[in-house]
């Protein structure tokens, strides 16, 4: 493998099609698509500052790297990637690609971050701030991300996600086959419209959670006192609940146990077969 080190890069396509290159300490400055077309490339203690610099790599290593502000939508198209122990501040990072490792990274701007990635592993990732990280991914493994960017984990497929601390609102909707445990759930309209949605130990906080869903297991969960009309039109439940619920309004079918609940809510507007059953240990 070559070696490229404490030099800089700038212009179009500086190092188009390289092959079996590590780069250390390695600027990428103004310009567009510095990596492009490449196969084998490491990076260690490498800053990036222009546009688009990392397309259509194959098998990548990324380590204490810096990408600025202006290297927006820098990493699309490449598969086989594992990045560690990087700060990111450009938006729109991660697209169409396959076999991705992040560890240890932080996103001061996670906009439309990590979009269409089959085959995702991520590790202690903090994501700050933007809309729609996740989206359509599939075969995803989390463990350990703390999150404040809206709309997180949206069309997902075949996740599942440990240890995460995300605030936010409208969160995983519309996924399949998704499994959270051990984690921390704050956000308004949480899994509406999934199939195949479990939480495991998990506490829940915001408005009307869990709702139009089709497959729901909750095992040893919790809810924050404001989660008020949960279970709206979600069917197949199976839901084991620590402590109260303040309202469960129109469940479907299935079965719910909690503590207690504060109000249950059965309308002319639940749907057929409307026989979900309710049981508690104290009314309130």
């Amino acid at each position: 493998m070559q070696l490229i080190k404490d030099q800089s890069f700038g212009g179009e396509r500086p190092l188009f099609a390289l092959k079996n290159t590590r780069l250390e300490n390695v600027t990428i400055t103004e310009g567009e698509s510095g990596i492009k077309c490449c196969q084998n490339i490491e990076a260690d203690h490498c800053r990036f500052i222009g546009k688009y610099p990392w397309w259509h790599v194959d098998g990548s290593l990324i380590t204490n790297c810096l990408f600025e502000v202006g290297s927006r939508s820098a990493i699309w198209y490449s598969n086989d990637m594992v990045m560690r122990d990087c700060m990111i501040e450009a938006p729109k990072f991660f697209r169409e690609m396959r076999n991705l490792t992040v560890e240890n990274v932080r996103f001061s701007d996670a906009d439309e971050t990590f979009w269409r990635v089959k085959g995702l592993t991520v590790r202690n990732v903090k994501l700050h701030e933007g809309t729609y990280p996740f989206m359509f991914c599939e075969d995803v493994d989390v463990d350990g991300l703390k999150s404040d960017s809206k709309y997180v984990f949206q069309y997902v497929r075949n996740a599942v996600v440990r240890n995460a601390h995300i605030e936010t609102k409208d969160a995983f909707w519309e996924t399949e086959n998704v499994t959270i445990y051990d984690s921390c759930l704050d956000g308004e309209y949480l899994g509406w419209h999934s199939k195949n949605l479990r939480l495991v130990r998990c506490h829940i906080a915001g408005e009307q959670p869990l709702c139009y869903i089709d497959g729901l297991t909750l095992e040893d969960c919790t809810f924050d006192a404001a989660s008020d009309r949960a279970f709206e039109d979600s069917s197949d439940i199976n839901a084991t609940i620590k402590g109260s619920v303040t309202e469960i309004k129109n469940p479907i079918s299935g079965l719910i146990i909690a503590d207690s609940v504060g109000k249950i809510t059965l309308d002319e507007n639940i749907k057929s077969p409307a026989n979900c059953v309710i049981e508690t240990k104290k009314q309130l």
